[in-house]
């Protein structure tokens, strides 16, 4: 892999992802969607190729590439109705070692990450009680000698039966003594390798879509000392400078599928013939289209901006969300005009579009809902009362 030029297009890494993602055809995804298996040999060929080492600096092993990089790669891969969820928490969740970790720490897990010999896949963050209220989670990581013991559960943790390693968030602090109200929490690697059986426990959770999530339960489970990242107490602000690279990515995600669902609109309406014409003559069946792939562009310059602005090393919190806020919208727009377009045939399992359906309405949801963002917007971009 070699960094491009240009910074919206990157056409070399585009069309090599898109070589890679020819492998891997709908077939491949809708008998792993029939089984609920996780895709492991897509994911191996990600690796293999150094796409998911696309954040890690090169004297870490990884390719060095910039964000918008990252976000081309993630939006080709779901433009070829190919699916990131499976993996892209390994690109972007080890910034937290990489920004807040000790010197040995990085040295220790990064080159690791870069190669795929380790995977960071996992990010425990959220609980059943607290859900996107992160700063009341229940989770606890008590200090004792050289270890902390931790106790609690986290949900919706994607990935954990995959991931070598898990960044986990755990409260070190009581909430009712911490001084400020973001104080308190800490971030922790957790080596999944030696605590699954020895106080962890992964239960897989069956979803909407085929997302390899689970529950993981906590029950004193020893994590050595050397494992807290950066300084204890200080884990909430640290994981969410990670967070607006995770929202960025998702979005470019969106747009991948917003673009895989106007092309597959686009070809159908063209072919499918009715009443002795074909039915993309018709202006109720033109103008849907049309307009998601003007949401499609609008929202795919939001995230241009969002990009350029992160590496420029500015606050990019109101740029990163409504980022994700209206890439999240169009690819939904666009699938619902694909299911329309496609009438019956939607419905279909050899179509992929029942699939993809399934998949991009979860950005709806996660990482953060849209009511979260619009929330976020009003306080801190309009300066309108808090109002949570």
């Amino acid at each position: 892999m070699t960094k491009s030029a240009n910074r919206d297009d990157y056409a070399e890494i585009r069309e090599s992802v898109r070589a890679l993602c020819a492998r891997f055809p709908g077939e491949y995804w809708r008998t792993l969607d029939r089984d609920r298996a996780y895709p492991t040999a897509f994911v191996n060929a990600l690796t293999e190729a150094g796409y998911l080492a696309a954040l890690i600096p090169e004297e870490f092993g990884g390719s060095g590439l910039t964000v918008s990089a990252a976000a081309a790669i993630m939006e080709e891969v779901h433009a070829a109705g190919c699916n990131g969820a499976a993996c892209h928490a390994q690109m972007y969740t080890m910034g937290t070692i990489l920004r807040h970790g000790s010197p040995a720490q990085k040295q220790a897990y990064l080159p690791g990450i870069a190669s795929g010999d380790l995977r960071l896949q996992a990010f425990g963050v959220t609980e059943p009680t607290s859900g996107t209220d992160t700063l009341s989670l229940r989770t606890t990581a008590r200090r004792e000698g050289d270890a902390y013991v931790i106790n609690g559960q986290k949900i919706w943790t994607s990935r954990a039966e995959h991931s070598d390693l898990m960044l986990l968030l755990a409260r070190t602090t009581p909430k009712e003594q911490a001084v400020k109200r973001t104080d308190g929490l800490s971030v922790f690697l957790v080596d999944m390798r030696l605590a699954q059986g020895a106080g962890i426990t992964i239960n897989p959770i069956r979803t909407l879509m085929n997302h390899a999530t689970t529950a993981v339960f906590f029950d004193e489970l020893r994590v050595p000392a050397e494992n807290l990242i950066g300084e204890e107490g200080k884990g909430f602000r640290y994981i969410l400078a990670g967070m607006n690279t995770e929202r960025i990515l998702i979005a470019a995600e969106c747009i991948g599928d917003a673009k895989w669902f106007i092309e597959k609109a686009t070809a159908y309406a063209k072919s499918r013939e009715l009443f002795g014409r074909p039915i993309g003559q018709n202006q109720g069946v033109q103008f849907p289209i049309a307009r998601a792939y003007a949401q499609m562009r609008a929202a795919e310059l939001m995230v241009h901006d969002a990009c350029r602005k992160y590496e420029a090393g500015g606050d990019i919190g109101a740029e990163a969300n409504m980022a994700k806020l209206l890439a999240a919208d169009a690819s939904w727009a666009a699938a619902d005009m694909c299911v329309q377009t496609h009438g019956g045939f939607g419905f279909a399992e050899e179509y992929d579009v029942e699939r993809k359906f399934r998949e991009t309405r979860l950005y709806q949801v996660a990482p953060i809902s849209t009511n979260l963002i619009l929330s976020y917007l009003a306080e801190h971009v309009l300066g309108l009362p808090r109002s949570y």
